[in-house]
């Protein structure tokens, strides 16, 4: 129409720029400081760690202190049993199966052993353990291509909890027994915090990448020198009996045989394709996550000391 502006044509709804396309920036992005990109803040103490350890610290001591031995090697089979439980979920789908069943009743038998010496040799209980095992496979009837690998599951699960773990019973048979299992136990906590907050703050070089990603040469090095703190507190605070020399020693071994018990259970998580053991424990996962470094250390503790002490 004469005298009126042409009509306009109709707005085109809004597109999103094609993948791949220049967007336009986050203003704030420029107000932030460089550096800061892609860092996590870091939880320095996990709550439900403290709140386990101050129900677990007090009971422990008077178990181990106040409660006779028997009480402990009760304590210990149990934890055992829980462990090795753990363990056999790895490998068995099932919360319960036979094999599982002869395993753990076999790790009972094992502790057993520890407890009241002179119960079995140790030809005896591996020959039981063998050969229990062995016929179990062969009167239970279950598939034959499953054989070979559960045998194996479930010896070395005797043998890799019970057997290793109940030399915690020895080291509280031995003269000044109780001061020894809280030595065995605050040294190896010390590794493992030392090395959890060294690692966490300085860590820079993985040590098993493949294993562990998290586990630094520094986080190592931290835990070793952590143990050796310890291992002086404890011998100043309540084992005095220990000299210097062993105090040094123990601190050592125990800082290197804490992070391998560790290390080790990762391969077995890792093969297994399971992040942690279970998850009794808040803040820590499963009981066998909790005690894989104890596994190490009771043993080497035990074998010092006896050798030491019959020189």
């Amino acid at each position: 129409m004469a005298g009126l502006p042409p009509p306009r044509r109709p707005a085109r709804p809004a597109r999103l720029p094609a993948a791949g396309a220049a967007v336009r920036p986050d203003p704030r992005s420029a107000q932030r400081p460089p550096g800061r990109e892609g860092r996590q803040k870091v939880r320095v103490v996990d709550p439900r760690r403290v709140y386990s350890a101050l129900v677990f610290f007090p009971l422990f001591y008077v178990l181990v202190r106040h409660l006779p031995p028997a009480a402990f090697s009760l304590f210990v089979a149990a934890g055992i049993l829980l462990a090795q439980y753990e363990y056999y979920r790895f490998h068995f789908p099932v919360p319960y199966s036979p094999p599982m069943g002869l395993g753990l009743g076999l790790g009972l038998l094992v502790t057993a052993g520890f407890a009241v010496p002179g119960l079995l040799t140790e030809p005896a209980t591996v020959t039981f353990i063998v050969m229990a095992i062995l016929l179990s496979h062969v009167l239970a009837g279950r598939e034959l291509k499953a054989g070979l690998l559960d045998t194996a599951v479930i010896a070395f699960g005797v043998f890799y909890v019970a057997w290793l773990l109940g030399h915690l019973i020895l080291v509280r048979q031995m003269a000044d027994g109780p001061f020894l299992i809280f030595f065995l136990f605050l040294v190896t906590w010390a590794n493992d915090t030392a090395a959890y907050y060294v690692g966490t703050f300085m860590g820079r070089h993985p040590m098993a990448p493949r294993i562990s990603p998290k586990k630094t040469w520094e986080g190592a090095v931290g835990g070793l020198l952590g143990s050796v703190a310890a291992a002086f507190a404890c011998r100043a605070w309540f084992l005095a009996s220990l000299d210097a020399r062993d105090a040094a020693i123990l601190g050592l071994l125990v800082g290197v045989a804490a992070p391998l018990g560790d290390l080790c259970e990762s391969v077995l998580k890792r093969s297994a394709g399971v992040k942690d053991s279970g998850g009794i424990i808040p803040g820590h996962g499963g009981l066998l996550d909790r005690v894989d470094s104890l596994i190490f250390t009771a043993p080497v503790l035990y074998y010092y000391l006896l050798t030491v002490r019959t020189l």
